[in-house]
């Protein structure tokens, strides 16, 4: 039987992506994987209520098909080569109806989305006319977008490892959410692949290293800031000088905090320094 694939883009905020076809777990848990964010692309099979989809990051889910926008093959293969396109730099952003803060709030919509340019900002005030994934067309002020990098963010290492950890640390204070990827909650490995998406490269989403995926594994000796830690259904992102930044669930942090490998030190984490299976990279 011949497979049909479509083409979409997630319109909400944030839309979860389920282990099955339903919102909730007959034991209570969310059955929640992953969180799409507003502007991103993915395929998808079936023409039910519920559609089974692939984001772009090679995950999988089940979402609601009234989260999606259909859009045609072609446009799907070229969305990276659209100038126009900008990643939300800010946590979060209204995007309203006015160039100017008594406008009305279209969508609230968090760091990460996707969304079109239309229209530089203006030289007074310095709002920019976007369109988003859904339709909505309003403003937003020019620092809360930053490019959107569909290949690494620099060809230096150096450069590129200084930009992964900023982005990983402007999450920090974020709660923790189980398979979140936002400012709203963020999870482990939410917290990481965000951060590389953020500057131009897909990890697995996942805390573990897959085949097909940039990192591969690297000894603790080699770890440089912005390589990756993993624990046992944990990651982390390596610092510098045996420090690291993650989301944990752990009791008194909560969320996303900086830890340290380095007995003596503030933040010092036995717990995972002992568990620790393996250190990965991308150079």
């Amino acid at each position: 039987m011949m497979i049909i694939m479509n083409y979409a883009l997630f319109i909400r905020p944030i839309t979860p992506l389920m282990a099955e076809p339903k919102d909730l777990f007959e034991d209570g848990t969310s059955g929640i994987d992953d969180e799409a964010l507003c502007g991103h692309k993915c395929c998808f099979e079936g023409d039910g209520e519920w559609v089974y989809i692939t984001t772009a990051y090679r995950y999988n889910g089940w979402v609601k098909k009234s989260d999606l926008l259909i859009i045609d093959e072609e446009t799907y293969n070229t969305r990276e080569c659209d100038p126009t396109l900008r990643f939300v730099s800010a946590a979060i952003i209204d995007v309203l109806s006015l160039p100017k803060v008594q406008g009305r709030q279209l969508i609230t919509i968090p760091r990460g989305s996707i969304v079109s340019l239309i229209a530089p900002p203006e030289e007074k005030g310095g709002w920019a006319k976007v369109r988003c994934a859904g339709g909505e067309v309003g403003y937003v002020k020019e620092g809360q977008l930053m490019p959107y990098y569909s290949k690494p963010i620099s060809d230096d290492e150096n450069e590129f490892r200084k930009a992964v950890t900023a982005q990983a640390k402007r999450y920090l204070g974020t709660q923790y959410r189980w398979a979140g990827k936002s400012p709203f909650g963020i999870d482990c490995s939410g917290l990481c692949s965000m951060a590389y998406m953020l500057c131009g490269v897909y990890i697995y989403r996942d805390a573990k290293m897959v085949e097909g995926f940039p990192v591969h594994a690297i000894t603790l000796d080699e770890a440089k800031p912005g390589d990756l830690l993993y624990f046992p259904g944990h990651i982390a992102m390596y610092l510098g000088e045996g420090r690291y930044i993650h989301s944990t669930g752990a009791n008194g942090s909560d969320g996303v905090v900086y830890n340290s490998m380095n007995e003596g030190d503030e933040g010092y984490r036995p717990d995972l320094v002992e568990k620790l299976i393996a250190v990965g990279s991308i150079f």
